[in-house]
């Protein structure tokens, strides 16, 4: 691998950030020059949050420009169609497919996209496309709080980085009370990729 660039997409609340910083440690002891950028919605909490993070051999800016990013790491639907202008038409989305229904639906506002209009946009803007219920996998473990890190699981599967060495690093992020919970979320989020898919 030359160089990954990396958007995470999702909403306040949902680890993000916690996320795009373990994706950028992991790239670190990787060996990979690290670069990172957030923006955040103007609620932190319900708002939009994006994350740039790019490992390469050597990485000049911590943004990349329009169409540009590679990989895209959605922990909403309607996240991932707002990243699509960042991505490159040969990239690769994995995104959960649990929505969160924002203020503006709810009030009946707007509507909600369908489940099936997001996937063809998806499918029709990047190469590759992987929509799993994270969420759902994470409830069923018990706590909905590690969809972030079930999602890190399935998105590690996507490099040729040792599956050891992402764990570790998600561990070392982690309160000590919560290894066990966060180390079988991540191993369920590779499960649901079924492993390497490198």
């Amino acid at each position: 691998m030359k160089r990954a660039d990396i958007l995470v997409a999702g909403v306040g609340g949902q680890g993000t950030l916690l996320a795009s910083n373990i994706l950028a440690e992991v790239g670190l002891c990787a060996g990979y020059d690290v670069k990172k950028s957030d923006v955040l919605g103007l609620a932190v909490r319900g708002g939009s949050v994006l994350s740039h993070v790019r490992w390469g051999d050597e990485v000049a800016s911590p943004v990349v420009r329009t169409g540009g990013m590679n990989y895209l790491l959605a922990f909403e639907p309607l996240e991932a169609l707002r990243g699509l202008p960042l991505m490159h038409p040969d990239a690769r989305a994995l995104c959960n497919a649990q929505p969160i229904i924002p203020i503006s639906v709810s009030s009946g506002k707007l509507e909600y996209p369908a489940d099936e209009a997001i996937a063809a946009s998806l499918r029709g803007s990047v190469r590759s496309v992987d929509l799993i219920d994270a969420t759902r996998t994470a409830m069923d473990l018990g706590n909905p709080r590690v969809t972030n890190v079930v999602m890190l699981g399935a998105f590690s599967t996507l490099f040729e980085v040792d599956a050891e060495l992402w764990e570790k690093v998600v561990l070392a992020s982690v309160p000590t009370k919560h290894a066990d919970l966060n180390a079988a979320a991540f191993r369920a989020g590779r499960a649901l990729l079924g492993e390497e898919k490198s």
